[in-house]
């Protein structure tokens, strides 16, 4: 089939799929529709990325709407302007003449204009018998109205993605902020940790994103951030629970002694154990276990373990602990040994550090031996689970991903 043309005053040009997909839709309108030719203009102005037009098409669009007589886009009001060139480059603050084609091109194949040549390539109307005007011949607005719901439906989109993009943005800002803030009173107070690091992690973290970042990539930075802001806020509630209790045992132990000037075997009888027999062991003081962190930090550090998941896949809590049993058994961790450090660290925090463990098998000769050592520092409240995730996160985070 041979390509159609249409004719202007500079020679003729092919009809593409395009420019008759348009003109198939204009001459669908229906009779009485209408549309505000400055409303569906700023809804252009919006979607122009989405429609496919620069903003020196839409200058040119602009000076087209000008010389329709009516606000109003209807067939009532006819569909073609039929200004000259030299018209619309005055309109258009002095635009050249091989700028000006080349816009008007760029509008008709996006679909929001149509050419009405006529037989000399002349823009030009006929005035009827009753003096009005009759046949018209230049550029049809008529796209402008058939296409009036979908250009307006695009440009809420662009405006619902610009408010998304600006919450995230804000929502990043203060998460930054929060983060600074939080290490800086940790190194001003001298508090006890690994701040320095907990710095450069962060400050990594901040430098992988781009100058102007998409909503998925501060959405994917957002949540490395909050995860890591959630590992600070609880290494510090951790700090301060540990000295409150350092502090409360160290009082408690000084009101026992001050209360009791008398010993028991002034008071009581005596009564010493049999020879031979053992004395009874203290019974093993019981801690709290630690809070776990949040999932996503955990599987963002430790993404190994999310293989052995139901489905292989980890949506859940439980979905870690089960995929922990699996990975345990496959390291050679007795089934005591994690049992007590269920006990001691919490059924989650456990889970967590056998997945670190899985992420750091070729360092780990012993994994039962490694985790039975663990358990029993944090039995002693001399092991935290905050560090050995960072430094993990160090290594698999957004900043590693995108070095690597």
């Amino acid at each position: 089939m041979e390509p159609q043309y249409v004719s202007t005053p500079f020679g003729r040009r092919s009809m593409t799929l395009g420019m008759l997909a348009s003109q198939e839709s204009a001459s669908k309108v229906e009779p009485d529709a209408s549309v505000d030719k400055w409303k569906i203009f700023r809804a252009l102005c919006e979607a122009k990325d989405m429609v496919g037009v620069s903003d020196r098409a839409l200058a040119v669009l602009n000076a087209l709407l000008t010389f329709y007589p009516k606000n109003e886009i209807a067939e009532a009001n006819g569909f073609v302007v039929f200004p000259s060139n030299e018209q619309l480059s005055l309109r258009t603050h002095g635009m050249a003449g091989t700028t000006l084609r080349r816009n008007l091109a760029m509008l008709v194949e996006a679909g929001l204009i149509i050419r009405r040549d006529s037989p000399n390539g002349k823009r030009f109307a006929r005035r009827n018998g009753e003096g009005g005007l009759g046949e018209a011949f230049g550029f049809s607005l008529a796209p402008l109205l058939a296409r009036a719901g979908e250009i307006e439906a695009q440009a809420a989109q662009v405006l619902a993605d610009k408010l998304e993009w600006k919450r995230l943005r804000e929502r990043l800002t203060l998460c930054r902020r929060d983060i600074s803030k939080l290490i800086e009173i940790a190194l001003e107070e001298e508090i006890a940790g690994e701040w320095i690091e907990m710095q450069r992690h962060f400050t990594l973290l901040s430098a992988s994103l781009p100058r102007r970042p998409s909503a998925a990539e501060m959405e994917s930075l957002l949540t490395d951030l909050e995860a890591f802001r959630e590992l600070i806020v609880k290494t510090l509630e951790l700090k301060a629970k540990t000295e409150k209790s350092d502090a409360n045992d160290s009082q408690n132990g000084r009101h026992i002694h001050n209360s009791n000037p008398h010993p028991l075997s002034e008071l009581e009888p005596s009564f010493e154990p049999k020879q031979g027999a053992k004395p009874e062991e203290e019974p093993r003081p019981w801690r709290e276990p630690p809070k776990s962190f949040p999932l996503a930090m955990v599987l963002q550090a430790c993404p190994e373990i999310v293989a052995y998941g139901p489905g292989g896949g980890i949506g859940s809590w439980r979905d870690l602990m089960a995929a922990a049993v699996i990975v345990r058994s496959m390291l050679g961790v007795s089934p005591s040994a994690y049992q007590l450090a269920c006990d001691v660290m919490g059924p989650e925090n456990a889970a967590t550090v056998i997945a670190c463990i899985l992420e750091r098998g070729g360092h780990i000769n012993s994994a039962g031996g490694y985790l039975r050592d663990l358990t029993r520092r944090a039995e002693r409240g001399e092991f935290s689970l905050g560090p050995m995730l960072m430094a993990l996160m160090r290594a698999n985070g957004p900043a590693a991903r995108k070095t690597g």
